[in-house]
């Protein structure tokens, strides 16, 4: 048991720098910098949904807090919305808002496992999941599978492979951040069985089902309810990072238990963000998010041309290899050498055993920054200078065209 000066071990030992350890290093660069390390979109919300366009006179009490659980109004607009969306019959008793979705996640997380408790996470993850198991003593165990697996048989091997007593919950990320994967119906179909079949919880992470260029999203409510919370995020869906607010969506019955957890965590999400949230839920959010689709599969697909690997699926993302121009100072070098011509990328270990891979947010500034940093990340993986009318950056776990793509066909 830690005593003054020590910590808890468990949290000493998680990194402090998820996406990136040089945002400080980057400071004294006096060029142009590429900060395509975060996961978000340089797009604003839709008019008529931002903080700024929230009067007192029209939303009296919006300095107070709001119900714990969510505005009445804003619940009521999401179960109208995921009703119509999966064709699942939830009322607002099945969804808890949250301080963003990550607020949402560590409810579920904290309802769900005990101390010692293993969860199972398709790998590459979302790191910060992984984080928030491990703040509630659980165990993320990393399930090596987009890239690896290439078959509903070889997914459920995966899983199984890593089956033990201790293993309380499965945790799916699709659309996948970082590899802009999705995962095929007859895949989740075969992991949710195999999961009720072991008594396990399922976590569905869906926070990017806005964004699929090509295949289909598979909705986990519309498999398990019963036994299945489903995460969605105001962030990415309408470029509302910063409001911090998110959902869950899960069975009724342990609803109330999830409301412990987030009562004596963050208490409620910002008045103000879910206001914002009810009003970007209808016609101007969707035309919105038809806007940006459009834009963020373009620079997908002109970013996939330029590195040479397949166009993305889904999602902002690029997982890279970059195990060939390593030198002895390994992924670390590599990374600074990037942040030393001004560019930021997430590292692979972030996201699970993947210690020579970088992850590159194609969404996270303007297309015209976003392919200037991807000429430097070009030059620095052997592709040179692009030629007249050549296009540039992709999304998906990846490598050169030299070097099969980890992730990209045709999701922090």
């Amino acid at each position: 048991m830690p005593r003054h000066p020590e910590v808890a071990p468990t949290v000493a030992a998680m990194p402090g720098d998820v996406y990136s350890s040089f945002a400080g290093r980057i400071t004294s660069y006096r060029g142009e910098i590429y900060p395509l390390h975060l996961g978000d979109t340089w797009l604003d919300p839709a008019p008529g949904c931002r903080l700024e366009d929230l009067r007192l006179a029209e939303n009296q009490g919006m300095y107070r807090y709001p119900a714990a659980q969510g505005l009445p109004v804003l619940l009521e607009a999401i179960v109208e919305r995921e009703r119509a969306k999966t064709g699942v019959s939830i009322g607002p008793e099945n969804l808890l808002v949250g301080a963003g979705a990550t607020g949402a996640l560590s409810a579920v997380v904290g309802a769900l496992v005990q101390p010692g408790d293993e969860v199972l996470l398709l790998a590459p993850y979302w790191p910060l999941f992984a984080g928030t198991v491990r703040i509630f003593h659980g165990v993320p165990v990393a399930v090596p599978f987009f890239g690896e697996v290439d078959s509903k048989e070889a997914a459920v091997a995966a899983v199984a492979a890593r089956l033990s007593p201790r293993t309380a919950v499965l945790y799916i990320n699709t659309p996948n951040n970082p590899t802009g994967r999705v995962i095929p119906r007859p895949w989740m179909e075969a992991l949710v069985e195999w999961a009720a079949a072991h008594g396990l919880w399922v976590i569905t992470d869906e926070v990017y089902d806005h964004y699929v260029f090509r295949g289909e999203h598979v909705y986990g409510l519309q498999l398990l309810p019963e036994r299945t919370f489903v995460a969605q995020s105001f962030s990415k869906a309408y470029g509302m990072a910063g409001n911090r607010c998110g959902y869950v969506i899960g069975p009724r019955s342990v609803m109330p238990e999830l409301k412990k957890i987030s009562v004596n965590n963050f208490y409620s999400a910002p008045n103000g963000a879910q206001l914002a949230a009810r009003r970007v839920l209808g016609p101007v959010g969707d035309a919105w998010v038809e806007t940006a689709r459009r834009s963020y599969r373009v620079t997908g697909d002109r970013i996939a041309e330029r590195l040479g690997v397949a166009p993305p699926e889904s999602s902002m993302f690029l997982f890279i290899d970059v195990a060939d121009w390593l030198d002895g100072r390994g992924l670390q070098g590599f990374l600074e050498d990037c942040a030393d011509r001004g560019l930021l990328l997430a590292p692979g270990p972030s996201f699970g055993p993947y210690p020579t891979h970088v992850r590159l947010c194609y969404t996270a500034t303007s297309p015209e920054i976003v392919e200037r940093g991807v000429e430097v990340f070009a030059s620095m993986i052997g592709r040179g200078a692009a030629t007249v009318g050549s296009a540039a950056v992709s999304s998906g776990v990846s490598g050169t065209s030299e070097r099969p793509a980890m992730a990209a066909a045709a999701h922090c």
